[in-house]
């Protein structure tokens, strides 16, 4: 594969319940893409598609993208929705760019968890209609079932999962982009409201609003466009199996699978020693440590360790999450365009407080589904 693909600008919003509309979240996103790089929507000009993240569920709509459609030119050029998480936004642009479709290409991802009555009535669509969604399944009970599974195998404790909540409130504090960060003990974490066991109310996500954008172009034209590029290495995506009892919820073997061809296309043989930093999307503590296995930062059942050790801490061998990450706050669907919009940052050297000195190879991950049920993994690099 000889074409490259760069990161030529990014864009988010903070990450608060807020009154905006879906379009004017994504506006104010899309305008500071634009104007950083004189890019339009005029023909020979610029932008030549867009891909955008969007859901109907969480934006109570049928056709979740038509109201953004003239905010990403869609009146210009060709527009294709994903519905998943803005991760997989950025790697279906991505291969867009390398199939020869397109040469730049404007991506988005927005989600309003404020909007709907309730995040359990939205995740509880996901399931199977007629035999598990009326039990009440969504992904916090799932969550709370992988948990549980994933904690009796490996003797992962509660209190390793409560570090990941405590870490990531301290970097979140350095991001202007996080609103709900603040001074969190273990103790804090679990001494809150159980929710699901062994799941409290400060091992989730917060409710939060939000969006984020990026443009990516091929070399040539990327190179005209600014000195300071963020090159993609590798990228690579893996479903698992739809119903729960169909997997061993104590491991995450799609994201193995992901993992592994997203580090074969970059080059990375020892991804703990030749990754700088990393952004995953964790919705649940727990999943820290589950998600650095499934990425190869440590062997199976260990990542409760590299908590323990401070090796993801800001300062250890391979920082995680140093925005914060989705624990203080990051919505569905946005989740994973805004970690490749960190660590693009991160490799940019455009971080400000939360920068990880030196950065120069990063990994961004993103998740949706019950229990990690797809994962997609990018590889960026200078």
């Amino acid at each position: 594969m000889t074409k490259k693909v760069a990161i030529v600008a990014v864009a988010q919003t903070k990450y608060e319940e807020n009154y905006y509309r879906q379009s004017e979240l994504v506006y104010q996103c899309v305008e500071k893409v634009l104007d950083e790089t004189g890019l339009t929507f005029q023909e020979g000009k610029g932008i030549d598609s867009a891909v955008t993240a969007s859901d109907d569920f969480w934006d109570a709509r049928t056709i979740s993208d038509t109201p953004i459609g003239d905010v990403v030119g869609a009146h210009y050029r060709t527009e294709e929705k994903v519905a998943q998480d803005g991760a997989q936004a950025a790697f279906y642009a991505y291969m867009e760019i390398l199939s020869g479709h397109s040469d730049i290409v404007l991506v988005t991802a927005h989600c309003k968890e404020s909007q709907p009555v309730s995040r359990n009535i939205i995740t509880n669509a996901g399931f199977d209609p007629y035999f598990q969604r009326p039990l009440g399944l969504d992904h916090l009970v799932a969550a709370a079932l992988q948990a549980k599974r994933y904690m009796q195998t490996y003797g992962i404790t509660r209190e390793q999962c409560a570090k990941a909540v405590v870490k990531s409130h301290k970097n979140g504090k350095n991001n202007p982009y996080v609103t709900k960060a603040r001074n969190v003990t273990v103790e804090d974490v679990l001494d809150s409201k159980m929710l699901a066991s062994p799941i409290s109310e400060l091992d989730i996500h917060p409710v939060t609003d939000g969006a984020c954008a990026l443009i990516l172009a091929e070399e040539e034209k990327a190179k005209k466009i600014t000195d300071n590029l963020v090159w993609i290495k590798g990228a690579s995506d893996c479903y698992d199996a739809f119903y729960l009892g169909d997997r061993d919820l104590a491991n995450c073997d799609s994201l193995v699978s992901a993992a592994k061809r997203a580090y074969e296309m970059a080059g990375i043989k020892n991804p703990l020693k030749e990754i700088d930093v990393a952004e995953i999307s964790t919705r649940y503590s727990y999943q820290e440590p589950l998600w650095t296995e499934g990425l190869g930062f440590c062997g199976r059942g260990e990542g409760g360790k590299l908590l323990d050790e401070g090796i993801t801490e800001m300062g250890g061998e391979i920082p995680v999450n140093p925005s914060g990450g989705v624990l203080v706050g990051c919505p569905y669907i946005t989740a994973g365009l805004a970690r490749v919009v960190e660590i693009a940052l991160q490799l940019r050297g455009d971080a400000g407080a939360r920068q990880v000195s030196g950065a120069k190879v990063g990994l961004a991950h993103g998740t949706s589904g019950p229990c990690g049920q797809l994962h997609c993994v990018l590889i960026l690099g200078k």
